[in-house]
């Protein structure tokens, strides 16, 4: 079992995944670890968008393939007016040229979902807390 790891009430992640499983276990998991952080799902592009002006997250994890519009293009759009925010990409295709596509449209950092461990993905998160101005 991970401890908790910090305590940040206002640092807010959103979870932008349409596999309801995996978008559950990774957002229990990062609950876990930290458990006053403001997490929040959207299932597609649209709801995304929505949340986003609203929410104001911190962080955000991008699956690549959602219903509508696709996580690459979702990325570039909130690049657009939300330069700042960090975005993580998720896919389940371990692939360079899906890699290379990411970066291109604006993601900071790209997972292949079951390549990496809970351990790494706290410490992304951490490192990211430790660099905001988000204070506890």
């Amino acid at each position: 079992m991970v401890l908790a790891v910090s305590c940040n009430l206002r640092f807010k992640i959103l979870l932008v995944e349409d596999n309801v499983t995996f978008r559950r276990v990774l957002q229990q998991s990062l609950h876990e670890c930290f458990p006053c952080m403001i997490i929040t799902e959207a299932v597609d592009g649209e709801e995304a968008l929505r949340k986003i002006d609203t929410l104001l997250p911190n962080l955000i994890f991008m699956d690549i393939k959602l219903p509508g519009e696709n996580g690459l293009e979702l990325t570039r759009t909130i690049k657009a007016t939300h330069p700042e925010t960090p975005i993580i990409i998720l896919t389940s295709y371990h692939l360079p040229e899906y890699r290379q596509a990411a970066y291109d449209y604006g993601a900071d950092n790209f997972l292949v979902k079951g390549s990496f461990t809970l351990g790494e993905l706290i410490a992304m998160v951490e490192s990211l807390i430790s660099v905001s101005d988000v204070p506890c």
